[in-house]
Protein backbone atom coordinates (compact mmCIF):
# COMPACT_ATOMS: atom_id res chain seq x y z
CA UNK A 1 0.00 0.00 0.00
CA UNK A 2 2.83 2.33 0.92
CA UNK A 3 4.56 1.61 -2.41
CA UNK A 4 1.38 2.49 -4.35
CA UNK A 5 1.04 5.72 -2.41
CA UNK A 6 4.63 6.66 -3.24
CA UNK A 7 4.09 5.90 -6.96
CA UNK A 8 0.89 7.95 -7.02
CA UNK A 9 2.61 10.82 -5.27
CA UNK A 10 5.55 10.66 -7.69
CA UNK A 11 3.20 10.66 -10.70
CA UNK A 12 1.27 13.62 -9.31
CA UNK A 13 4.52 15.45 -8.69
CA UNK A 14 5.70 14.78 -12.26
CA UNK A 15 2.39 16.05 -13.64
CA UNK A 16 2.68 19.17 -11.49
CA UNK A 17 6.19 19.79 -12.78
CA UNK A 18 5.15 19.11 -16.38
CA UNK A 19 2.17 21.43 -16.23
CA UNK A 20 4.19 24.69 -16.30
CA UNK A 21 6.33 23.25 -19.09
CA UNK A 22 3.24 22.46 -21.19
CA UNK A 23 1.81 25.90 -20.45
CA UNK A 24 5.09 27.50 -21.51
CA UNK A 25 5.16 25.46 -24.71
CA UNK A 26 1.61 26.52 -25.55
CA UNK A 27 2.01 30.13 -24.52
CA UNK A 28 0.36 32.55 -26.94
CA UNK A 29 -1.56 29.74 -28.65
CA UNK A 30 -5.35 29.28 -28.75
CA UNK A 31 -7.03 26.84 -26.41
CA UNK A 32 -9.14 24.14 -27.97
CA UNK A 33 -9.33 22.91 -31.60
CA UNK A 34 -8.18 25.21 -34.40
CA UNK A 35 -9.92 25.40 -37.77
CA UNK A 36 -8.21 26.47 -40.99
CA UNK A 37 -10.93 27.56 -43.39
CA UNK A 38 -10.31 26.93 -47.12
CA UNK A 39 -12.39 28.79 -49.70
CA UNK A 40 -12.22 26.04 -52.32
CA UNK A 41 -13.33 22.40 -52.58
CA UNK A 42 -11.16 19.54 -51.27
CA UNK A 43 -8.41 18.37 -53.62
CA UNK A 44 -7.35 21.75 -55.02
CA UNK A 45 -4.04 23.52 -54.44
CA UNK A 46 -5.31 25.72 -51.59
CA UNK A 47 -6.79 22.72 -49.79
CA UNK A 48 -3.69 20.59 -50.30
CA UNK A 49 -1.31 23.21 -48.91
CA UNK A 50 -3.60 23.89 -45.93
CA UNK A 51 -3.54 20.18 -45.07
CA UNK A 52 0.25 19.96 -45.32
CA UNK A 53 0.65 22.92 -42.94
CA UNK A 54 -2.24 21.89 -40.67
CA UNK A 55 -0.93 18.37 -40.05
CA UNK A 56 2.47 19.67 -38.93
CA UNK A 57 1.02 22.42 -36.74
CA UNK A 58 -1.24 19.87 -35.03
CA UNK A 59 1.79 17.80 -34.02
CA UNK A 60 3.72 20.90 -32.98
CA UNK A 61 0.90 22.42 -30.92
CA UNK A 62 -0.56 19.23 -29.49
CA UNK A 63 -3.98 20.52 -30.43
CA UNK A 64 -6.40 19.40 -33.19
CA UNK A 65 -6.04 21.45 -36.40
CA UNK A 66 -9.01 20.80 -38.67
CA UNK A 67 -9.35 21.85 -42.33
CA UNK A 68 -12.86 23.08 -43.16
CA UNK A 69 -13.90 23.80 -46.76
CA UNK A 70 -16.28 26.70 -47.41
CA UNK A 71 -16.16 26.89 -51.21
CA UNK A 72 -17.77 29.61 -53.27
CA UNK A 73 -17.15 32.98 -54.94
CA UNK A 74 -13.46 32.16 -55.55
CA UNK A 75 -12.64 32.15 -51.85
CA UNK A 76 -14.60 35.28 -50.91
CA UNK A 77 -17.28 33.40 -48.92
CA UNK A 78 -14.63 31.78 -46.70
CA UNK A 79 -12.80 35.07 -46.22
CA UNK A 80 -16.02 36.84 -45.28
CA UNK A 81 -16.78 34.11 -42.73
CA UNK A 82 -13.35 34.30 -41.06
CA UNK A 83 -13.38 38.11 -40.98
CA UNK A 84 -16.38 37.93 -38.64
CA UNK A 85 -14.96 35.37 -36.19
CA UNK A 86 -13.54 36.11 -32.74
CA UNK A 87 -9.84 37.03 -32.85
CA UNK A 88 -8.90 34.19 -30.50
CA UNK A 89 -6.88 32.18 -33.03
CA UNK A 90 -9.32 29.27 -33.13
CA UNK A 91 -10.43 30.14 -36.69
CA UNK A 92 -7.82 30.88 -39.36
CA UNK A 93 -8.03 31.27 -43.13
CA UNK A 94 -5.84 29.95 -45.90
CA UNK A 95 -5.95 33.25 -47.76
CA UNK A 96 -5.61 33.28 -51.54
CA UNK A 97 -4.83 35.89 -54.16
CA UNK A 98 -8.54 35.92 -55.07
CA UNK A 99 -9.83 36.76 -51.59
CA UNK A 100 -7.08 39.19 -50.59
CA UNK A 101 -5.93 40.91 -53.80
CA UNK A 102 -8.17 40.35 -56.82
CA UNK A 103 -11.60 40.73 -55.18
CA UNK A 104 -10.40 43.89 -53.36
CA UNK A 105 -8.97 45.17 -56.66
CA UNK A 106 -12.31 44.66 -58.41
CA UNK A 107 -14.04 46.35 -55.50
CA UNK A 108 -11.66 49.33 -55.64
CA UNK A 109 -12.03 49.57 -59.43
CA UNK A 110 -15.81 49.86 -59.16
CA UNK A 111 -16.40 46.63 -61.06
CA UNK A 112 -19.62 45.78 -59.27
CA UNK A 113 -17.97 43.56 -56.65
CA UNK A 114 -19.10 44.39 -53.13
CA UNK A 115 -17.17 42.80 -50.29
CA UNK A 116 -18.42 42.31 -46.75
CA UNK A 117 -14.88 42.69 -45.42
CA UNK A 118 -11.83 44.91 -45.71
CA UNK A 119 -8.91 42.69 -46.72
CA UNK A 120 -6.47 44.70 -44.61
CA UNK A 121 -8.48 45.90 -41.60
CA UNK A 122 -10.45 42.69 -40.95
CA UNK A 123 -7.55 40.21 -41.00
CA UNK A 124 -4.32 39.60 -39.12
CA UNK A 125 -1.55 38.38 -41.44
CA UNK A 126 0.40 35.42 -40.09
CA UNK A 127 2.64 33.98 -42.82
CA UNK A 128 3.06 33.54 -46.52
CA UNK A 129 2.73 29.84 -47.34
CA UNK A 130 3.73 29.77 -51.00
CA UNK A 131 3.73 31.48 -54.39
CA UNK A 132 3.18 29.64 -57.67
CA UNK A 133 3.35 30.86 -61.26
CA UNK A 134 0.60 30.68 -63.81
CA UNK A 135 1.56 28.95 -67.03
CA UNK A 136 0.75 30.24 -70.49
CA UNK A 137 -0.31 27.04 -72.24
CA UNK A 138 -1.79 25.94 -75.56
CA UNK A 139 -2.92 22.72 -77.16
CA UNK A 140 -0.56 20.87 -79.45
CA UNK A 141 -2.25 22.09 -82.65
CA UNK A 142 -1.58 25.81 -82.18
CA UNK A 143 0.83 27.45 -84.64
CA UNK A 144 2.40 29.91 -82.15
CA UNK A 145 4.42 28.15 -79.46
CA UNK A 146 6.54 31.07 -78.24
CA UNK A 147 5.40 34.30 -76.64
CA UNK A 148 6.72 36.43 -79.49
CA UNK A 149 4.97 34.28 -82.11
CA UNK A 150 1.76 34.46 -80.06
CA UNK A 151 1.93 38.27 -79.94
CA UNK A 152 2.42 38.36 -83.71
CA UNK A 153 -0.50 35.96 -84.20
CA UNK A 154 -2.83 38.06 -82.01
CA UNK A 155 -1.84 41.20 -83.91
CA UNK A 156 -2.44 39.55 -87.28
CA UNK A 157 -5.87 38.27 -86.18
CA UNK A 158 -7.27 40.79 -83.70
CA UNK A 159 -10.12 39.38 -81.62
CA UNK A 160 -9.90 35.94 -83.25
CA UNK A 161 -7.41 34.19 -80.94
CA UNK A 162 -9.25 32.83 -77.92
CA UNK A 163 -8.03 32.53 -74.33
CA UNK A 164 -9.86 30.47 -71.73
CA UNK A 165 -9.91 31.42 -68.06
CA UNK A 166 -11.30 29.93 -64.86
CA UNK A 167 -13.82 32.77 -64.74
CA UNK A 168 -14.17 36.52 -65.01
CA UNK A 169 -12.08 38.18 -62.32
CA UNK A 170 -10.00 35.03 -61.64
CA UNK A 171 -6.22 35.04 -61.35
CA UNK A 172 -6.04 33.50 -64.82
CA UNK A 173 -8.23 36.26 -66.26
CA UNK A 174 -6.10 38.97 -64.64
CA UNK A 175 -2.93 37.37 -66.09
CA UNK A 176 -4.52 37.49 -69.56
CA UNK A 177 -5.50 41.15 -69.16
CA UNK A 178 -1.97 42.05 -68.05
CA UNK A 179 -0.65 40.29 -71.16
CA UNK A 180 -3.09 42.12 -73.44
CA UNK A 181 -2.16 45.48 -71.92
CA UNK A 182 1.59 44.94 -72.16
CA UNK A 183 1.53 43.30 -75.60
CA UNK A 184 -1.04 45.82 -76.90
CA UNK A 185 -3.15 43.07 -78.48
CA UNK A 186 -6.86 42.34 -78.68
CA UNK A 187 -7.73 38.72 -77.88
CA UNK A 188 -10.99 36.94 -77.14
CA UNK A 189 -11.57 36.05 -73.48
CA UNK A 190 -13.70 32.94 -72.86
CA UNK A 191 -14.55 32.57 -69.15
CA UNK A 192 -15.34 29.13 -67.74
CA UNK A 193 -16.58 28.00 -64.34
CA UNK A 194 -13.26 26.75 -63.08
CA UNK A 195 -9.92 25.47 -64.35
CA UNK A 196 -11.16 21.94 -65.12
CA UNK A 197 -13.61 22.79 -67.92
CA UNK A 198 -11.29 25.48 -69.29
CA UNK A 199 -8.47 22.97 -69.71
CA UNK A 200 -10.79 20.34 -71.18
CA UNK A 201 -11.79 22.76 -73.94
CA UNK A 202 -8.22 23.95 -74.43
CA UNK A 203 -7.00 20.39 -74.99
CA UNK A 204 -10.03 19.66 -77.18
CA UNK A 205 -9.27 22.65 -79.40
CA UNK A 206 -12.38 24.69 -78.61
CA UNK A 207 -10.10 27.48 -77.35
CA UNK A 208 -6.54 28.29 -78.37
CA UNK A 209 -4.60 29.41 -75.31
CA UNK A 210 -4.93 30.14 -71.61
CA UNK A 211 -3.07 31.28 -68.55
CA UNK A 212 -3.61 28.59 -65.95
CA UNK A 213 -2.34 27.79 -62.48
CA UNK A 214 0.71 25.57 -62.41
CA UNK A 215 -1.11 23.13 -60.10
CA UNK A 216 -3.91 22.61 -62.62
CA UNK A 217 -1.89 22.78 -65.85
CA UNK A 218 1.21 20.74 -65.06
CA UNK A 219 -0.42 17.26 -65.30
CA UNK A 220 -1.58 18.07 -68.85
CA UNK A 221 1.82 19.48 -69.80
CA UNK A 222 3.63 16.41 -68.44
CA UNK A 223 1.07 14.18 -70.18
CA UNK A 224 1.86 15.80 -73.54
CA UNK A 225 -1.66 17.17 -74.08
CA UNK A 226 -0.71 20.81 -73.52
CA UNK A 227 2.41 22.86 -74.21
CA UNK A 228 3.83 25.29 -71.65
CA UNK A 229 4.96 28.42 -73.50
CA UNK A 230 5.94 30.57 -70.54
CA UNK A 231 5.56 30.97 -66.79
CA UNK A 232 4.52 34.12 -65.01
CA UNK A 233 6.94 34.60 -62.10
CA UNK A 234 10.07 36.68 -62.51
CA UNK A 235 12.13 33.55 -61.88
CA UNK A 236 11.64 30.03 -63.18
CA UNK A 237 9.98 27.52 -60.89
CA UNK A 238 12.39 24.85 -59.66
CA UNK A 239 10.17 22.12 -61.08
CA UNK A 240 9.98 23.81 -64.52
CA UNK A 241 13.57 24.84 -65.26
CA UNK A 242 13.16 24.62 -69.05
CA UNK A 243 10.10 26.88 -69.40
CA UNK A 244 11.04 30.56 -69.85
CA UNK A 245 9.41 33.35 -67.89
CA UNK A 246 7.30 36.06 -69.49
CA UNK A 247 10.04 38.50 -68.45
CA UNK A 248 12.61 36.46 -70.39
CA UNK A 249 10.22 36.39 -73.36
CA UNK A 250 10.12 40.13 -73.92
CA UNK A 251 7.90 41.35 -71.06
CA UNK A 252 10.16 42.80 -68.34
CA UNK A 253 8.55 42.87 -64.91
CA UNK A 254 5.64 40.63 -65.94
CA UNK A 255 4.54 38.81 -62.80
CA UNK A 256 1.08 37.28 -62.35
CA UNK A 257 1.22 34.66 -59.64
CA UNK A 258 -1.14 32.66 -57.47
CA UNK A 259 -0.28 32.79 -53.78
CA UNK A 260 -1.46 31.37 -50.48
CA UNK A 261 -0.98 32.54 -46.90
CA UNK A 262 -2.27 32.01 -43.39
CA UNK A 263 -4.28 34.83 -41.78
CA UNK A 264 -6.54 35.19 -38.78
CA UNK A 265 -9.42 37.54 -37.99
CA UNK A 266 -8.53 41.18 -37.40
CA UNK A 267 -7.26 42.26 -33.97
CA UNK A 268 -5.67 38.94 -33.08
CA UNK A 269 -3.18 39.41 -30.25
CA UNK A 270 0.18 40.32 -31.78
CA UNK A 271 2.00 37.80 -29.60
CA UNK A 272 -0.26 35.01 -30.87
CA UNK A 273 0.20 35.99 -34.52
CA UNK A 274 3.97 36.11 -33.98
CA UNK A 275 4.03 32.69 -32.29
CA UNK A 276 2.06 31.23 -35.21
CA UNK A 277 4.39 32.94 -37.69
CA UNK A 278 7.43 31.43 -35.95
CA UNK A 279 5.90 27.96 -36.06
CA UNK A 280 4.76 28.16 -39.69
CA UNK A 281 8.31 29.18 -40.61
CA UNK A 282 9.60 26.10 -38.79
CA UNK A 283 7.11 23.89 -40.64
CA UNK A 284 8.04 25.35 -44.03
CA UNK A 285 11.72 24.63 -43.35
CA UNK A 286 11.07 20.89 -42.85
CA UNK A 287 12.54 18.84 -45.75
CA UNK A 288 9.40 16.72 -46.26
CA UNK A 289 7.24 19.87 -46.36
CA UNK A 290 9.59 21.51 -48.87
CA UNK A 291 9.28 18.39 -51.01
CA UNK A 292 5.48 18.65 -51.02
CA UNK A 293 5.57 22.39 -51.70
CA UNK A 294 7.78 21.85 -54.74
CA UNK A 295 5.32 19.23 -55.98
CA UNK A 296 2.67 21.99 -56.14
CA UNK A 297 5.13 24.58 -57.47
CA UNK A 298 4.76 26.62 -54.27
CA UNK A 299 7.94 28.48 -53.39
CA UNK A 300 9.15 31.37 -51.19
CA UNK A 301 6.83 30.74 -48.25
CA UNK A 302 7.68 32.00 -44.79
CA UNK A 303 9.22 35.27 -43.69
CA UNK A 304 7.98 37.90 -41.28
CA UNK A 305 4.43 39.06 -40.65
CA UNK A 306 5.31 42.51 -41.98
CA UNK A 307 6.75 41.08 -45.18
CA UNK A 308 3.49 39.21 -45.84
CA UNK A 309 1.36 42.27 -45.01
CA UNK A 310 3.42 44.45 -47.38
CA UNK A 311 3.15 41.81 -50.12
CA UNK A 312 -0.66 41.72 -49.85
CA UNK A 313 -0.91 45.51 -50.13
CA UNK A 314 1.45 45.60 -53.13
CA UNK A 315 -0.63 42.92 -54.88
CA UNK A 316 -3.84 44.87 -54.23
CA UNK A 317 -2.34 48.02 -55.72
CA UNK A 318 -0.96 46.24 -58.79
CA UNK A 319 -4.18 44.43 -59.65
CA UNK A 320 -6.35 47.48 -59.00
CA UNK A 321 -4.40 49.28 -61.75
CA UNK A 322 -4.95 46.34 -64.11
CA UNK A 323 -8.66 46.09 -63.23
CA UNK A 324 -9.16 49.77 -64.01
CA UNK A 325 -7.04 49.82 -67.18
CA UNK A 326 -8.61 46.68 -68.64
CA UNK A 327 -12.12 47.23 -67.23
CA UNK A 328 -12.05 43.74 -65.71
CA UNK A 329 -15.44 42.40 -64.64
CA UNK A 330 -16.10 39.46 -62.35
CA UNK A 331 -18.63 36.78 -63.24
CA UNK A 332 -22.08 37.63 -61.94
Amino acid sequence: MQRRTLISAAAAGAATLASPILRAQNQNLPTGPIKIIVGFPPGGGTDALARVIGQKLQLMWGNPVVIENKAGAAGVIAADFVSKQAPDGNTLLMAHINSHALAPALNAAGSGVKLGYDANRDFSPISMVGITPNLLVCNTNQPAKTVQDLVALCKSKPGQISFASAGGGSAQHFALEMFKLQAKVFALHIPYRGSGPALVDLIGGQVNYCFETMTSAIPHVKGGKAIAIAQTRLKRAKSLPNVPTMAESGFPGFEATVWYGLVGPGKMPQAMAQRMNDDVNKVLAMPDVQEKMELYGAEDGGGSIQKFADFIKAEQQKWTLVAKAANVKADS
